[in-house]
């Protein structure tokens, strides 16, 4: 990390590499570019939209993973102690296959000739393929099936402790199920829920495989513009800037999980 802090302040070589002299030009690209031809400075709109996109995806992505991984781990928390492993094993059987391999897989189902349209077609629902793949729903889709394990485990691990007599007394005062789920369950679990949306969202936000073969380059986000400047690009220096502006935003992030987690241990005490 401190190699590409000096990278991010030097200045970029024609071909590849950098150039032992001391430049901002680096973090100046990130969010400002100039014009070639007149020298006016503007707002460097395409890394701002995948700025903007990556962290829009990574939020859905933690959004969807809760919608689904709540429920799940709710499940797996309900049941008898015997069985409770074998679903927490199938849950984690995900993490034995290769990422890309998974990521293959989930284009076979959403393609053009998948299985999803395949279906639809052989119904009669629809005429034509559903174009599916190579949009940001394709990627969505990818991110929450790869990180939904991170999300179902923290919360499991909270709702496990919860005491679910405190679940009897809130129905015993004439409380419905969505009012013992939001005063009672919800914030008891809440330290789950916090960090499950850490760990998806996170990695989410430098996801590079997923967005890559199910967006189709079309559809980039922050890891992908980060290997196009150390790639095609050749500006290690944008690259290494880049590369710690994720970095960043990935300790705000951190930063936010401890106050609110020490905030709630405090609160406790």
């Amino acid at each position: 990390m401190l190699i590409v802090l000096l990278y991010s302040f030097l200045q970029k070589d024609t071909y590849a590499g950098i150039i032992w002299s001391f430049s901002w030009d680096g973090w100046f690209n990130v969010f400002l570019q100039e014009d070639i031809f007149d020298e006016t400075v503007n707002i460097a709109d395409a890394h701002l939209s995948i700025f903007l996109r990556s962290i829009r995806l990574s939020f859905f992505t933690t959004i969807l993973t809760f919608i689904v991984g709540f429920p799940t781990a709710y499940f797996i928390s309900t049941r008898p102690e015997k069985t409770r492993n074998i679903w927490l094993f199938m849950i984690t059987i995900p993490f034995w296959t290769n990422l890309l391999i998974r990521t293959f897989a989930i284009m076979e189902i959403i393609r053009n000739e998948g299985v999803i349209n395949t279906v639809l077609i052989a119904s009669g629902l629809i005429d034509q393929p559903i174009q599916i793949l190579y949009t940001d729903f394709a990627i969505s889709l990818g991110l929450v099936y790869v990180y939904l394990p991170l999300m179902v485990l923290p919360l499991y691990a909270s709702i496990e402790k919860l005491d679910f007599r405190l679940v009897e007394a809130g129905y015993d005062l004439y409380g419905n199920r969505w009012q013992v789920l939001r005063r009672i369950i919800f914030p008891l679990v809440k330290p789950g829920i916090i960090a499950g949306s850490i760990l998806v969202f996170i990695p989410s936000i430098g996801a590079y495989v997923t967005p890559r073969l199910l967006g189709g380059g079309k559809s980039l986000m922050l890891g992908n513009l980060i290997e196009f400047q150390f790639g095609q690009g050749r500006n290690w220096p944008l690259g290494s800037s880049l590369s710690i502006t994720l970095f960043i935003l990935v300790m705000i992030a951190l930063l936010f999980y401890i106050k609110i987690t020490t905030k709630k241990g405090g609160e406790r005490d």
